[in-house]
């Protein structure tokens, strides 16, 4: 390597942030005669003048300005990467669901895990519906339904049993007139285009599937259960909505629940290979069979 001063670079950057020797002495923790020397040094070996000197005052010549910025340039990068070298990484998981299940059931218990898995970086990236793990950069999913789901590794988390679920003002109507009756033009709120839900249901309650003009695709869950409370349809909730329930904002109108519907856990084949993940899963099925209520209360 035929250049030799760097360390005078280094003191170039800072005069010419300071454009004084002594201020750059004093940053540097070094004397003013040592700044001189190092500067002096650099301006022999490039073969021309770094500064000049006029009635006291220091003033970068036209190389010396583009000498300056290739050292700044280059000393913040290399201190840039050496931060990142210094820091600890975390390994870090990414785990999908949506913001429904993370605030109402999820939430509560993440000190529980990062207590306990202070080794392990954990990210919760909002989705909805059924979709692309290996597309979205997601590790693991959390999703609500009846299980049967072929594109991924499925495991049972814990069960939450589908109810129809209405407004005050339908629940009003359905007391009146019937549920059957008002089947007919309520529109039914779907998670997702194609859902089987609404059908399964209606095949349980047996009662004869029809769709209405007016039937909604939400996919968003909280959404979903502001338009219920709003009187704009009916949803198939779970018991994650006792709140509302027991604030006499939501209203269960049938005692007919779909009882295989529940939280899974759905993850591409392998993806237990990753220790971090699997220790994530461990964690998660702890915690659902610690606080598994048998039979929802609605």
């Amino acid at each position: 390597m035929s250049f030799r001063s760097f360390n005078a670079l280094r003191v170039l950057s800072v005069v010419s942030q300071t454009m004084s020797f002594t201020q750059a002495a004093h940053k540097l923790h070094v004397t003013k005669g040592a700044v001189s020397y190092q500067i002096k040094q650099l301006e022999e070996e490039m073969g021309f003048r770094v500064f000049t000197r006029t009635n006291g005052r220091i003033q970068l010549t036209e190389r010396g300005k583009n000498l300056a910025e290739i050292a700044q340039h280059s000393l913040t990068a290399l201190e840039n990467e050496i931060t990142d070298l210094k820091k600890e990484k975390r390994p870090s998981i990414t785990i999908g669901m949506s913001t429904y299940f993370a605030s109402r059931w999820l939430s509560p218990r993440l000190m529980n895990f990062t207590s306990k898995h202070s080794d392990i970086g954990l990210r919760l990236k909002p989705s909805t519906g059924l979709f692309d793990l290996e597309e979205e950069n997601i590790d693991m999913a959390i999703r609500w339904g009846n299980g049967n789901w072929d594109d991924l590794e499925i495991e049972h988390l814990f069960h939450c049993p589908a109810i129809p679920t209405a407004g005050k003002y339908v629940a009003e109507k359905i007391r009146t007139h019937g549920l059957e009756s008002m089947l007919k033009v309520i529109p039914l709120l779907h998670d997702r285009e194609a859902s089987d839900s609404w059908r399964e249901w209606l095949d349980a309650a047996e009662i004869d599937y029809q769709t209405t003009a007016n039937d909604l695709t939400i996919p968003d869950p909280n959404v979903r259960v502001q338009a219920v409370i709003d009187d704009q349809g009916l949803a198939l909730n779970d018991r994650l909505v006792q709140p509302e329930i027991d604030g006499r904002q939501l209203f269960q109108v049938s005692s007919i629940s779909l009882d295989q519907y529940g939280y899974y856990l759905a993850y591409p084949r392998h993806a237990l290979k990753n220790p971090h993940l699997l220790g994530f899963r461990q964690w998660i099925l702890s915690e659902a069979k610690k606080e598994e209520v048998a039979r929802p209360k609605f």
